[in-house]
């Protein structure tokens, strides 16, 4: 959603880049380049004017004019005030003291209320929660029946005693919930509202009733992304007639501008919580500020990355892979490269695993094009083969091949592409497992260049090949020892003189001070 934004602000620090000092006429451009990036993106005109206002005035202060890097330090400032205009620090849902906690879902119809409250279960049911979905909007066609299909989907519990369609009063149903989940032992219920194409004052006198009645802990305002400037329009009509506390984003994924959903947290003063970035259930998470701002300006987000590995990849199994990889390449077979390539695919799309990787952003296009069944087919190649192939790939010969290129549905030169990647792949891991590192990356410990690394070192420990002949060996052993002992100790372990010491010398930036 934010592509557009992102490219925009990288091509501005790009031209700030190579500059050992700003003028104030480069910080004037910068500015005008970065009021433009977010007007296009559709970001509010008041959250615009503030941002500006604060990174022109940071900009020209001694923050940097006396930095060593003043453009690292412009986008520095950029990414702190995009974290102010996004509301700052995480914030964290307020539960009840005595259960249950009650939050109420607001919005418009279309906004995807029903949907994210079977999210919003979900994910409080991984959180360790007991979560109940309330359906109290009986004006919508079939809403009671959507919400109950969500919670089936997602293995939450749902308080649906009115068929909906126009039949039932709202007000009576959340209250009964709240009875319900008690006796139930339901420790968070979820109340969906009734929405409508626009604000009136039916659904605003509707919703304050519910309010009034069930006292809510949380009453969240779900806005969609995707319709541009009405998004904050919308939002103070309803922080105006019915009040919320938090702001939750939907449809996260879409390719709309998607600057007025950030413009909320400015206007409207109440934190975005939540965001919804997908059709799945688990499309779902806390809404961190620093993190969207690190995406937005294409620095990546690795802690989303981790969160997700944490989640998805058991501590033990790793650690039995480490294990299998340190005592070498042919312990780690094609049935655990199929087991962590299913792991890797319950983290979610690969191309959105990517796009969290720092750097990404310059290769967009070609994470778009992602094919994601290239998993699945690799799966079924895999799948094809039989345990001793698994086992041993190096016995798959030209027949084996065409036995499993048509088990699996693919042409024999995948197969044999999907193995000569294997053997690429478990050689790079076991070297990086026995820390080698990755390759091409010399001269850091640990990143790379531990073979040539270690080559160097016996080649050097080797030193002049000794004669075969050990009568011969045993007098030039005795000569080397004569010349140690005629030679005086150095404190720093280097020789001192002799044979082994004439061309030491240092160099000549050094001299002047042995003067």
């Amino acid at each position: 959603m934010f592509d557009t934004l992102s490219d925009r602000l990288a091509a501005t620090f790009k031209n700030l880049r190579g500059k050992g000092r700003l003028s104030e006429a480069d910080i004037d451009a910068t500015a005008r380049e970065i009021r433009i990036a977010l007007l296009e993106a559709d970001v509010a005109l008041p959250a615009v004017r503030a941002f500006i206002k604060q990174v022109k005035e940071r900009a020209l202060g001694a923050e940097v004019s006396q930095a060593l890097n003043p453009a690292q330090q412009v986008i520095k400032i950029v990414n702190e005030e995009l974290i102010g205009i996004l509301g700052g620090e995480t914030r964290r849902l307020r539960l009840a003291k005595t259960p249950p906690t009650v939050i109420m879902l607001a919005g418009l119809q279309g906004a995807g209320k029903t949907t994210l409250a079977g999210k919003l279960g979900l994910w409080l049911k991984n959180q360790g929660h007991a979560p109940l979905l309330v359906a109290c909007d009986l004006q919508r066609p079939n809403a009671v029946n959507q919400l109950s299909v969500v919670a089936e989907r997602a293995g939450v519990a749902v308080f649906a005693p009115e068929p909906g369609n126009g039949v039932g009063d709202p007000v009576q149903v959340a209250k009964n919930s709240v009875e319900f989940a008690r006796s139930k032992q339901h420790d968070i219920v979820i109340v969906d509202t009734a929405g409508r194409l626009g604000i009136d004052a039916e659904m605003m006198q509707q919703a304050a009733d519910i309010r009034d009645e069930v006292q809510p802990d949380e009453i969240l305002f779900v806005v969609d992304a995707m319709i541009g400037q009405d998004a904050v329009n919308t939002a103070e009509a309803f922080r105006d007639g019915v009040g919320f506390d938090g702001v939750v984003l939907s449809k996260l994924d879409g390719d709309a501008r998607g600057g007025a959903a950030l413009s909320v947290a400015h206007v409207t003063g109440k934190q975005v919580m939540f965001a919804s970035n997908g059709e799945k259930l688990d499309d779902f998470d806390a809404f961190h500020p620093d993190r969207m701002a690190s995406r937005i300006l294409g620095m990546g987000d690795m802690l989303s990355l981790i969160e997700k590995a944490e989640q998805t990849f058991s501590q033990d199994e790793a650690e039995k892979m480490a294990a299998k990889l340190a005592k070498g390449p042919k312990e780690f077979t094609l049935d655990d490269f199929l087991s962590q390539m299913e792991q890797v695919r319950k983290m979610g799309s690969i191309s959105k695993l990517l796009g969290m990787l720092p750097g990404m952003g310059q290769m967009r296009d070609q994470i778009n094009n992602l094919d994601e069944r290239d998993v699945d087919r690799t799966a079924a190649i895999i799948k094809s083969m039989t345990p001793a192939e698994r086992q041993d790939p190096t016995i798959i010969n030209g027949s084996r091949r065409a036995r499993i290129a048509k088990g699996s549905g693919v042409d024999v030169s995948a197969v044999k592409n999907l193995v000569e990647r294997f053997f690429d792949a478990r050689k790079m891991m076991s070297r990086m497992a026995q820390g080698g590192g990755m390759p091409g990356m010399p001269g850091l410990p640990g990143m790379g260049g531990g073979a040539a690394r270690k080559k160097k070192q016996t080649k050097q420990a080797k030193g002049k090949r000794q004669s075969g002949n050990p009568m011969k060996r045993k007098a030039e052993e005795q000569a080397a020892a004569e010349r140690r002992a005629q030679q005086p100790a150095s404190p720093f372990g280097l020789p001192a003189g002799g044979q082994d010491g004439q061309d030491f010398e240092l160099p000549e930036e050094f001299k002047k001070f042995m003067k």
